[in-house]
């Protein structure tokens, strides 16, 4: 079955660390670009990184300096690592992935076409 998996989430602690994990399966990520994204209670999906074929990424202002995007292809999956969380870190983080786009890529979640079910995160104050 073709599907990206999130893992890792979890409840911490403001100022404490946690990375999550997406892997895929049923497809090689080799020739994706994944983004990460969060959602916290309502409507909007947050655009937080992303990381390009050849490992380039982008990331988003509010996470900027406390969130790196990493990809390990030997193990088909892509990492975040979070550090000093803040309780507005809060909500249910998801993965998501578009085949060879050209160009950097982006955290708009209209630009991806395959999504993970997320991992929740909480981060108490």
């Amino acid at each position: 079955q073709v599907q990206l998996v999130e893992s890792g989430g979890g409840l911490v602690q403001a100022g404490g660390s946690l990375s999550v994990s997406c892997a895929a399966s049923g497809f090689s990520l080799d020739d994706y670009v994944i983004g990460w994204f969060r959602q916290a209670p309502g409507p909007e999906r947050e655009g937080i990184s992303c990381i390009s074929i050849d490992g380039t990424f982008n990331v988003a202002d509010s996470v900027k300096g406390r969130f790196t995007i990493s990809r390990d292809n030997a193990m088909n999956t892509v990492y975040l690592q979070m550090r000093d969380l803040k309780p507005e870190d809060t909500g249910r983080y998801y993965c998501a992935s578009v085949y060879d786009p050209p160009g950097e890529c982006k955290t708009t979640a209209g630009w991806y076409d395959k999504w993970g079910q997320g991992t929740q995160v909480t981060v108490s104050s």
